[in-house]
């Protein structure tokens, strides 16, 4: 084996090893964004059972559902690469 094949076997270890990383980067943001989303909804439905005011319901619903968004865009944007 010569110098040049040793070489594109490194380029192909480097690019193994940015895609593995990219895939759980991505993976961890789609998982932020489940976390969010969950956290949302039980909170949400805890505030229902104890009465809380209807602003504060909705300003849980508008953040847990930008969180989830940015999180789930993150994500997709990172695999896409």
């Amino acid at each position: 084996m010569g110098n040049w094949s040793v070489q594109q076997e490194a380029k192909k270890e480097v690019k193994e090893k940015e895609r593995t990383s990219r895939e759980t980067l991505g993976k961890f943001f789609y998982d932020l964004a489940k976390l969010v989303f969950t956290a949302m909804a039980l909170v949400g439905g805890v505030s229902l059972i104890i009465d809380e005011p209807q602003i504060k319901q909705g300003v849980l619903l508008a953040t847990g559902m930008l969180l989830t968004y940015i999180f789930a865009s993150i994500g997709y944007n990172i695999l896409k690469r």
